[in-house]
């Protein structure tokens, strides 16, 4: 046996082993933060997820509106890439159709008047590379005056209901709310007669008397479905949505006596709130 052979062998297999080691080792990383950090939010507005990517730069003591922003141009609507704003489903801001889609939400910041601007070109860089021909819309909005500044650039949702939102641009004293409203009622009424009509053991009976009270739809289909709900199971919240619908039916005194049975069972629970929205309905029923 070549020994020599053998030793030459290992000393390279060693030699390969470290150099591999070497080659792997990850080199040095540095990140420092951004200053003007990204962000994400996600909203559900109805049945429609709406999401913005954007960036959040500071006030940091200058005069933004008319300054770092000027008025009359094509802003990124933030800083770093262009906003991105991503609709699930067709919506309209104020008042305007914007269809399903992925989206850059840019403006032109103006003293009295603002132009939003939903524009095809998501991933672009800034307002540089801006194309006017891309745009899918441009839709008027007023600036609102604060009395307090926001420091961070900041998109945020409010006032949300089943079909409308506002989203609203701020920074430093000002806001543009723009309202967002989505079409989901013709949807949910076919899904919940496809279910109530299949041969599920489980229906959302109380949840489908609730939504057709809450949208002025058939009240007599709101009815049956709040009877079947306190047939699976009364409580205090189903019995008092059944005098609701009751109310709204013109059954007087039907809605009334059902009040008085909800507010008893919410005695009985201790369920204070609902002991309150009973005496309430049946006050304004007498």
């Amino acid at each position: 046996m070549n020994f020599k052979k053998l030793s030459y062998l290992a000393v390279g297999c060693a030699l390969t082993l470290a150099n591999s080691a070497l080659a792997e080792t990850p080199k040095p990383k540095i990140e420092f933060p951004q200053s003007s950090p990204s962000c994400t939010l996600k909203q559900r507005v109805g049945l429609t997820d709406i999401e913005v990517d954007y960036s959040r730069p500071g006030v940091k003591d200058r005069e933004i509106f008319g300054d770092v922003v000027p008025f009359d141009k094509v802003w990124r609507t933030g800083a770093n890439q262009a906003t991105k704003i991503i609709f699930s489903t067709p919506v309209k801001l104020n008042g305007t159709e914007i269809p399903a889609g992925t989206y850059a939400l840019m403006t032109i910041p103006g003293k009295d008047e603002w132009t939003i601007i939903i524009n095809k070109g998501a991933e672009q860089w800034g307002a540089y590379k801006y194309d006017e021909k891309s745009d899918i819309a441009r839709i008027k909005a007023t600036p609102v005056t604060l009395d307090k500044a926001v420091d961070a650039f900041t998109i945020e949702f409010n006032k949300i209901r089943d079909e409308s939102s506002f989203l609203n641009i701020v920074w430093d004293k000002t806001e543009v709310p723009i309202k967002v409203e989505v079409d989901f009622v013709d949807k949910l009424v076919k899904q919940i007669d496809e279910v109530m009509a299949s041969d599920a053991k489980e229906k959302p009976y109380f949840q489908a008397a609730h939504f057709y009270y809450d949208h002025d739809l058939d009240m007599q289909k709101a009815k049956k479905w709040i009877d079947a709900a306190n047939a699976e199971k009364e409580m205090f919240y189903t019995v008092y949505w059944k005098a609701k619908i009751l109310a709204k039916l013109g059954e007087k005194n039907e809605a009334i006596a059902t009040a008085k049975h909800a507010k008893e069972l919410a005695e009985k629970a201790h369920e204070d709130t609902f002991v309150k929205l009973n005496a309430d309905l049946i006050a304004s029923l007498q």
